[in-house]
């Protein structure tokens, strides 16, 4: 489940840091957006697909986590893994994400701001579930978009993607205990670098519904700030969730400037609701001012029907535009 309000369960320190203060040029006639191909952003979920069911700790996952390494290599990304073990309703499980850094891969770097995307499916036992959109959608767009970004190495290399694993929960819903556990864990470590936290992160999730509509998460739980605000209080805590949610609302409101630019403004709107999704712990955690966007006007969430008919490449397309034009017209300036 990913709408509601649930407490966050982790409370630890970072700091907030605003949107990046090296602008980056912007020439609306050579805009990355207009490089976005859908049909290669499919092709990619396609693949996904293919490997059949990929929840946590699956063989399938791994071949999908290969095939990410491979591909980012292609278009001049170097990888890391983020290898973890949690306890899980299912018992302990190993899990791995990815992350991609452009180049070299200067690890000890800090980035400007982070391009997200959970890689895997929901574990089910009475049906296949193979995640087209829910898990496949986000993650082909995002290797599109590492190609697309290798033509603006300035940018790219302000920028780490990652696939988060484990963003499904073993059980019904995502609780306290249950689902989030890669986004848990790197923003969790992110606190051990400090320095290195990034200004600014954008999810992707269930972006690719033929009958698109984006309604980004913008929200952060109420509860989660007022557990933050007790952790604080009585740990010396630090994160800044006013400045956090400031950032925040000034990032959706760029957000729906982008699609005005595109045209594309009755595909991409803010979720008036609460939804609980990795950029919480990013947010709460780690204080990383993070968005979320997602379709979750999806009837075939979480069923057998997730399937690849459901989803397209014109659907793909302004998903990957959109998420473009707003990080280097207006996140980078």
């Amino acid at each position: 489940m990913k709408f509601g309000l649930i407490p966050v369960f982790f409370f630890l320190g970072g700091s907030l840091i605003s949107c990046s203060d090296a602008p980056k040029p912007f020439d609306p006639a050579s805009a990355l957006e207009k490089s976005v191909s859908g049909q290669n952003a499919y092709d990619h979920v396609k693949a996904l697909v293919g490997f059949g069911p990929r929840p946590a700790g699956s063989k399938a996952l791994e071949r999908s986590r290969l095939y990410l390494i491979e591909q980012l290599a292609q278009v001049g990304w170097t990888t890391q893994r983020q290898t973890f073990t949690a306890q899980t309703t299912q018992g302990e499980i190993e899990f791995t994400n990815l992350r991609a850094r452009f180049g070299e891969g200067r690890w000890n770097e800090k980035v400007s701001g982070l391009l997200c995307s959970h890689f895997d499916t929901k574990l089910y036992t009475r049906f296949e579930f193979v995640g087209a959109n829910d898990g496949g959608s986000s993650t082909g767009l995002l290797v599109e978009l590492a190609r697309v970004l290798q033509t603006r190495p300035d940018l790219a290399e302000e920028l780490e993607l990652v696939f988060f694993d484990g963003e499904e929960a073993f059980g019904p819903n995502i609780t306290p205990r249950d689902g989030l556990y890669g986004s848990k864990h790197y923003a969790k470590e992110l606190l051990m670098v400090q320095d290195l936290i990034p200004d600014w992160g954008i999810l992707l999730d269930m972006v690719g519904d033929k009958d698109l509509k984006i309604r980004a998460g913008v929200q952060i739980p109420g509860s989660s700030i007022k557990d933050l605000a007790k952790a604080r209080e009585e740990d010396g805590y630090t994160v800044d969730m006013r400045a956090v949610q400031a950032t925040v609302q000034e990032m959706s409101r760029h957000l729906l400037s982008a699609a005005e630019d595109l045209d594309v403004r009755k595909e991409v709107g803010i979720s008036p609701d609460y939804i609980i999704d990795d950029h919480i712990p990013l947010n709460v955690v780690a204080g990383i001012p993070a968005i979320d966007l997602i379709d979750f006007d999806f009837p075939y969430w979480h069923t057998p029907g997730d399937t690849l008919d459901k989803i397209s490449a014109e659907s793909l397309a302004i998903s990957g535009r959109v998420t473009l034009q707003l990080v280097e017209k207006y996140l980078f300036q």
